[in-house]
């Protein structure tokens, strides 16, 4: 009897509310078998809260429709809103004359500015260790490409991370966090 009564209790009990950071980890986790291709070409978006098709993507596709589902951060408004006030603070390697709200939050270097100017940025480590559930890391996949993957809340056999991400083939996690030149570590704060 006394079980049954204990039983009961768990069964009535709220359930105990996810971490912004683990419900930012399930929305990137979603998108697995739904974003099922590779596909950087350039398109015209609806603005705000503009994106590709959801079974294509890039790797900052995962990290937008996460952030859009988990935190309601929209970082092609954030991104645009910054970049219309501060565009030569931000990577001129595209050779634009102002900031284009359609590609401008899909480039990794776009992001990793915006990041470091809020305030998100870590030291480089490669500690399995200092790297968090939700966290963001950036990567240069050779020869020069970057690369964003969010830190899954599951680990190998070693207790390293794997990462969600979209490196071709669609979003998938995977075992990779170590295996690319880390350029950056960033944890993000949900809005309040």
């Amino acid at each position: 009897m006394r079980l049954l009564c204990c039983l009961i209790t768990l069964l009535t009990l709220p359930a105990l509310a996810a971490s912004p950071q683990l419900t930012l980890v399930e929305a990137a986790r979603n998108q697995i078998g739904v974003t099922v291709s590779y596909d950087p070409s350039y398109r015209q978006l609806s603005y705000p809260g503009g994106d590709v098709p959801i079974d294509r993507g890039v790797c900052t596709d995962v990290v937008i429709r996460a952030l859009r589902q988990a935190w309601q951060l929209d970082l092609q408004r954030e991104v645009h809103e910054e970049m219309r006030a501060h565009f030569t603070s931000y990577p001129q390697h595209w050779g634009l004359r102002g900031p284009d709200r359609n590609i401008d939050h899909r480039r990794v270097p776009n992001l990793q500015t915006w990041f470091k100017r809020r305030g998100y940025s870590l030291p480089l480590s490669t500690d399995a260790s200092q790297f968090q559930s939700g966290d963001l890391v950036t990567v240069t996949v050779p020869p020069h490409l970057p690369h964003i993957m969010l830190v899954s809340d599951r680990r190998n056999g070693e207790g390293i991370p794997l990462v969600i991400h979209n490196i071709g083939g669609g979003t998938r996690e995977e075992d990779r966090l170590f295996e690319f030149k880390l350029t950056g570590h960033y944890r993000l704060q949900p809005p309040r």
